[in-house]
């Protein structure tokens, strides 16, 4: 389930690019966040799911805030100001350390063989991402933005952990995504007047990242998060650059190095590492 995650989530980086190419990047989010809530709404209903109380509806609102809103309108964000899709990777796959941060202030246990993990994975982004890092283009203000996405899924993903996964997978997301969309809407009628050009192209990737994204990968980083410590989640994000490196290399014609390879099997130990149970012997 885990690696399935990662290939899915990494399928966004590509159809994003274009998306934004043809919209402003609020507009493609709101699109994306409100087509995702009817869809998990629809299946709720069918499914005559219990629909959580005031409390419980409140935390999936809160995540959706965090996970998407802050996470996807800062990395959407950087990437309309001038900041390179190796820039947005390298600073969203530092999540796992900045997890790991916030675990250890909230008493979540982490032992010595995950720590490992986690530098061994980090180790491998750089890698993966290092030598991009040079020709990027950005300002203050593009990394800013993705610091902001940063925090962004961080928190989320510890809220989500110790409060929004008691609920319903689809009402969940349903309350997710609505909160996405109207974190974003008045941004993007505000400062892009719903922009998007219709084109076919902005059509097919935008219907990729609602059906594949939205719905399979959400759906996946969910269970994931219920079954899951929340490190042990965020050490499957160091994968993310090096598989979206070669996705990148076969859908948009991206040169992959070899130092990019031999930093994608560093960053796969790494998430081997990082993702052992903590035991008595490893802590």
């Amino acid at each position: 389930m885990g690696l399935s995650f990662v290939v899915i989530w990494c399928t966004g980086y590509p159809a994003g690019k274009i998306v934004v190419g043809h919209s402003g990047p609020f507009t493609a989010l709101c699109l994306r966040f409100a087509a995702a809530a009817v869809i998990f709404g629809v299946l709720a209903v069918f499914g005559r799911v219990v629909w959580p109380g005031w409390r419980e509806g409140r935390h999936s609102a809160v995540v959706g805030l965090l996970q998407l809103a802050m996470q996807f309108g800062g990395v959407y964000g950087a990437m309309r100001l001038g900041a390179s899709a190796s820039l947005a990777a390298l600073v969203i796959g530092a999540m796992p350390l900045s997890v790991s941060a916030f675990s250890l202030l909230l008493g979540e246990r982490i032992g010595r063989l995950q720590g490992l993990g986690l530098a061994v994975g980090f180790s491998g982004v750089w890698l993966v991402i290092g030598d991009s890092i040079a020709d990027a283009r950005a300002d203050v203000w593009s990394i800013a933005a993705l610091l902001v996405g940063l925090l962004g899924i961080s928190c989320g993903t510890l809220y989500q952990k110790r409060f929004g996964s008691q609920v319903d997978l689809r009402v969940g997301l349903f309350i997710q995504n609505l909160a996405g969309t109207v974190v974003l809407l008045p941004l993007a009628f505000g400062l892009e007047g719903l922009f998007f050009d219709g084109s076919a192209r902005f059509w097919l990737a935008s219907s990729w990242i609602v059906l594949v994204n939205s719905v399979g990968g959400f759906a996946l980083l969910f269970l994931l998060i219920r079954n899951g410590a929340a490190t042990q989640v965020a050490a499957l994000f160091y994968l993310v650059p090096a598989v979206g490196a070669i996705m990148g290399h076969f859908t948009l014609g991206e040169v992959l190095t070899r130092v990019e390879i031999v930093g994608f099997f560093v960053a796969a130990f790494g998430v081997y590492l990082g993702t052992r149970p903590v035991t008595p012997a490893a802590a």
